[in-house]
């Protein structure tokens, strides 16, 4: 395990890079194993989702998931190598050690343990890429197992959880607000109609539209915050201080409960942006705010007296369930594919995302057990 995970984290997968290297060096490994693989690229050639099988044909199998990709090293103080493995004080460090090297270097050595033993259930291994951007790679995979004449039983995403079993997590949508003003010389500023004020005006509404769903929305108190949120990342927007920008973006995001009338809520932030312009378009028609949908993924809510999960908490041992804060490919595996997903793996996403990222070598241990005792029960095939 600890050889594969220094090879991926080896690979510099920053998603606007390409993967195929490392998808290479995955596919040689098992296929030299005598496992069945197959690459799915994408359109550009470039990049390319992967999905193996060892084990009987015919059967449904457990199928484990993992994203090949990490997120950039940008403004970030590193000290240790980001593409290189470092072992210390009981850690492993490097870029995508805990999002989601760390499972995925399990999965490859439970993969390549399995195809040494009689197997009676098939064991999958399903990776993707681009999903830090949106889940946006896994979309062909899916495509691809839709058509199978026979789909995994369950799934497994090997997202870090600290080795605890989640049935859930909220879904996303990106949207983005396209603030329409006038320009104009700063000096002559009233008589020009500034796009970044516009979009002021417009996060305003969605600060205020937070502020009401937080105090009297859906909640549940699995999670950490437990309400639906809207959440703006980006604004952008003018040219020089001195003059009056006729163009600005507003870049916002909503993470739901199951349950949460999404269409609605946009279709609210729609009127509002609608209301500001309205009444500036006598003297500037131009005006506009316009909020279109960049892209989505379903939330994830497995029922916790699920047969998946009864499964997966005898793998580890588990008593209770959790659910997770951060978005995960499950709710397409769910959804799309009608396959019952749960969240489980190493680490925790606290050491995601941030400079000298790491997984605990304990944590890899504890994958490492749960994935034995999942082939165990392969071979016997229960």
């Amino acid at each position: 395990m600890k050889d594969i995970l220094a090879r991926l984290i080896g690979f510099d997968t920053v998603s606007s890079n390409p993967n195929l290297a490392l998808m290479a060096y995955v596919r040689d490994l098992l296929e030299g194993a005598g496992i069945a693989v197959t690459l799915v690229p994408d359109p550009s050639g470039t990049k390319a989702n992967l999905y193996a099988t060892t084990g009987p044909v015919g059967a449904g199998g457990v199928m484990l998931s993992g994203h090949t990709d990490v997120v950039p090293l940008t403004g970030q103080a590193w000290t240790v190598p980001p593409f290189a493995l470092t072992e210390a004080e009981g850690r492993l460090y490097g870029r995508g050690a805990a999002d989601m090297k760390g499972f995925v270097a399990c999965a490859i050595a439970a993969m390549l343990a399995a195809a040494r033993r009689p197997l009676r259930v098939p064991l999958h291994l399903a990776l993707s890429y681009d999903e830090e951007i949106g889940c946006m790679g896994v979309g062909s995979l899916i495509d691809m197992l839709a058509a199978a004449p026979v789909k995994p039983r369950f799934c497994i995403v090997g997202e870090p959880t600290g080795m605890q079993v989640a049935t859930g997590h909220k879904g996303k949508v990106a949207l983005r607000a396209t603030c329409t003003g006038r320009e104009g010389h700063s000096a002559l500023a009233p008589m020009a109609l500034n796009a970044l004020h516009l979009a002021g005006d417009f996060m305003a509404v969605v600060r205020a539209l937070q502020a009401e769903v937080a105090a009297t929305g859906l909640r549940d108190g699995d999670y950490d915050v437990p309400y639906t949120t809207l959440h703006v990342g980006k604004l952008s927007g003018g040219v020089q201080v001195n003059i009056v920008p006729n163009h600005a973006v507003l870049d916002f995001e909503i993470r739901s409960l199951a349950g949460e009338d999404v269409a609605s809520l946009i279709t609210r932030l729609e009127a509002e942006a609608e209301a500001i312009v309205a009444p500036l378009r006598a003297e500037f028609p131009e005006a506009a705010i316009k909020v279109e949908r960049q892209w989505d993924y379903p939330g994830l809510g497995t029922p916790s007296d699920a047969e998946v999960v009864r499964f997966v908490k005898g793998l580890t041992g588990a008593n209770g369930t959790i659910k997770v804060a951060f978005g995960t490919e499950g709710g397409l595996f769910d959804q799309r594919l009608g396959v019952p997903t749960v969240i489980c793996g190493p680490g925790s996403m606290a050491q995601g995302h941030k400079p000298d990222e790491y997984v605990s070598v304990e944590q890899m241990e504890r994958c490492e057990a749960m994935l034995t005792a999942l082939v165990g029960w392969l071979e016997v095939g229960v």
